[in-house]
């Protein structure tokens, strides 16, 4: 039997996760400015830009990040070189497990993207697309099999092929390649980017969907999350609202608890309910958790990652600035070993 509903309040987890998301944007692009800058002092002979490295650039390295991992895993020592990637790793890793995939859906640049290109094309053609269900569940396979192939890379690699790697030329100026890689974009890069753009207008979330290794490894761990959406099949009135509103497409209104991989506990669900207490995110199937708390957990671990990297003294790369002089004009030059 159903219950007389309350028909719930305002709700301001959309108006919070963006305000994250575009602090979240503007952080990275003030990393990616001084990065540039940084580059461009080595490139120019110490004339112009700025000497300071940007630490914050390592958390768009996740393949060196896991490497360093791994080394710090099976030695008890943290690699010296792109440090701070791991601390980053480990906060991004962290709030997925016990925030579900949240960081997709609250930190991630790409994400953030990719929401206002969805954005945009639903008012460009009156509403995104989904792909039926024979399509879409293979596509979504190909990230797991992406992230599958770098694991296994990472894995096949012994530790002293690890420190071989990063302490290289290659190692040390890859992030430098990953900027020369956006600063001189060939006609299929740009095709490839235009595509991934275009595709984004049309089906929400195109790449994290269907192509994101990073977003593969954080939905399996957030599988062991003890977070998760729950549906109060007696107060719901199956007006489906929380299904169209998903940015994954999942069934909502047909589960009682939402634990996929593929939810980002972005909360649009919940936001979207007309019913009061109908849909909420659970702790342990037990707890509503509040708005304050799912922000308040995912800006502490964030924080007190990068807080620890820089009290433990492993958030610099700190590499003889000779040594950037000579690598930094010709990252080019140095190809994958």
């Amino acid at each position: 039997m159903k219950k007389p509903f309350r028909r719930a309040g305002p709700d301001h987890s959309q108006t919070v996760r963006r305000w994250f998301q575009l602090l979240f944007l503007a952080l990275n692009v003030w990393i990616a400015a001084e990065f540039y800058l940084f580059v461009r002092y080595y490139e120019t002979g110490g004339q112009w830009g700025i000497a300071q490295r940007p630490p914050g650039v390592e958390g768009w390295l996740p393949i060196a990040s896991l490497m360093n991992l791994k080394v710090w895993l099976h030695t008890g020592e943290l690699p010296s070189i792109h440090p701070a990637g791991v601390f980053l790793l480990i906060a991004f890793l962290l709030i997925s497990w016990l925030l579900r995939k949240s960081f997709c859906s609250w930190l991630c640049p790409v994400g953030t993207l990719s929401h206002y290109l969805a954005k945009l094309g639903r008012k460009l053609f009156r509403g995104n697309f989904t792909l039926p269900r024979w399509l879409d569940i293979p596509l979504r396979s190909l990230k797991y099999i992406l992230m599958g192939l770098f694991l296994y890379v990472i894995a096949a690699m012994s530790v002293d092929q690890i420190r071989a790697f990063l302490g290289g030329p290659y190692g040390v100026v890859s992030d430098v390649k990953m900027l020369n890689f956006f600063r001189t974009l060939t006609l299929g890069g740009i095709m490839v980017l235009a595509f991934l753009a275009a595709a984004s207008l049309f089906l929400e979330n195109f790449w994290c969907r269907y192509l994101c290794p990073y977003g593969g490894l954080l939905g399996l761990l957030a599988l062991l999350s003890p977070l998760k959406i729950k549906r109060d099949a007696v107060l719901c009135i199956d007006c489906g609202k929380c299904a169209r509103a998903c940015p994954s497409s999942l069934k909502v209104d047909q589960l009682i608890t939402i634990s996929s991989a593929e939810c980002t506990g972005c909360m649009s669900c919940v936001a979207s309910c007309p019913v009061e207490n109908a849909l909420y995110m659970s702790l342990a199937g037990r707890r509503k958790v509040p708005l304050w708390a799912m922000a308040s957990g995912i800006a502490a671990i964030f924080l007190g990652c990068v807080a620890i990297a820089h009290w433990s003294g492993h958030w610099h790369t700190d590499l003889p600035e000779q040594l950037y002089m000579n690598l930094v004009p010709r990252a080019n030059e140095f190809e994958h070993p």
